[in-house]
């Protein structure tokens, strides 16, 4: 029979387990979100450029 402190001690170590899981999900989905801002500034600041080189070109 285990001991009531080791039942505790698992118990502590699987919730900080899930935790971390969480954690590192989040972390993912924020990277993701990131890189799609990232991306559409980038579309943003190459759409203005293209605008600016025609008004200059006029």
């Amino acid at each position: 029979m285990d001991h009531p402190a080791l039942a505790r001690i698992e118990q502590a170590i699987e919730r900080i387990e899930a935790a971390i899981a969480r954690r590192r999900v989040a972390a993912e989905a924020v990277a993701e979100r990131h890189a799609a801002l990232k991306s559409r500034m980038a579309e943003a600041v190459a759409a203005l450029d293209a605008v600016m080189a025609r008004e200059g070109a006029e």
